[in-house]
């Protein structure tokens, strides 16, 4: 009876811990996002400023750069989100092995 009771106490917890995850990424993802948006506008904000001879290429390749970078990271953030929305199925004894 022991054992029984510790692994259905295990996986509660490993379910209540994949919901967490699943939620603290979904936040992650619509902050990652909002940032995204901003360096997109950014970009076109340098464009802008070296159509105008205010800034020089460079500056537009490095807002590029962060913009590319960010939306990697935004990418990412959605991978570990589904991977924790399988690894809580999986908990709940629908995995493979």
């Amino acid at each position: 009876i022991y054992n029984y009771e510790r692994s259905i106490l295990n996986a509660y917890l490993e379910v209540s811990t994949q919901l967490a995850k699943i939620d603290n990424l979904g936040k992650s993802y619509q902050l990652k996002s909002k940032q995204v948006d901003a360096l997109t506008q950014s970009i076109e904000i340098s464009n802008s400023l070296f159509s105008s001879a205010r800034a020089d290429y460079l500056e537009v390749l490095m807002t590029q750069r962060d913009a590319l970078e960010s939306k990697l990271e935004l990418v990412e953030t959605k991978k570990d989100q589904m991977v924790a929305v399988v690894n809580v199925y999986r908990d709940l004894g629908g995995g493979w092995r």
